[in-house]
């Protein structure tokens, strides 16, 4: 329980230090210098609500950033791994209230960010190993077979990758 308050405490510590800056730097950032569009492919695997959350905003943040910036953005997060759990309606397992909020402000962040234009992707191979029906899923999230051709898909198309476990 400690680590995970601990963990909790460091990514709110990490997302309120990135905030402060995030405007600035993203148009100052000597690597984004010469750089028109900014493609990314986020490889999400994380199990608990509450990291997902936080990740999640952080995510929405960077590409408001990038936006602001005139760096064209474009998103795509593949859901894998346990992360699978999080973006399904059914919360079957998850019993506090601070699960539920996360999973709430997950639903939430998921809604804002394809109404910005970023896209999303379940792994229906890690659907089937964590018992998620798919027919559970939030709607903005489209159902791919595998997740790992999506991410080598979009890397062979110059997304670059990264990852959020």
């Amino acid at each position: 329980m400690k680590n995970g308050i601990k963990t909790i405490f460091s990514l709110i510590a990490a997302c309120l230090f990135f905030a402060s800056f995030a405007a600035v730097s993203a148009t100052e950032n000597e690597a984004l210098s010469g750089v028109g569009s900014a493609k990314a492919v986020f490889d999400v695997r994380i199990g608990n609500p509450q990291s997902a959350a936080m990740h999640l905003k952080l995510m929405h943040q960077t590409y408001k950033d990038l936006a602001a910036a005139k760096k064209k953005p474009v998103f795509r997060i593949v859901f894998l791994g346990p992360s699978v759990k999080l973006i399904s309606k059914n919360r079957t397992g998850f019993t506090t209230p601070e699960d539920n909020k996360a999973l709430d402000e997950i639903a939430e962040a998921v809604s804002a960010m394809s109404k910005d234009g970023i896209r999303f992707e379940i792994c229906l191979v890690a659907a089937k190993v964590f018992n998620v029906d798919p027919a559970t899923v939030l709607p903005e999230i489209k159902h791919v077979e595998n997740g790992w051709i999506s991410l080598i898909g979009y890397q062979a198309k110059n997304f670059s990758l990264v990852p959020a476990y």
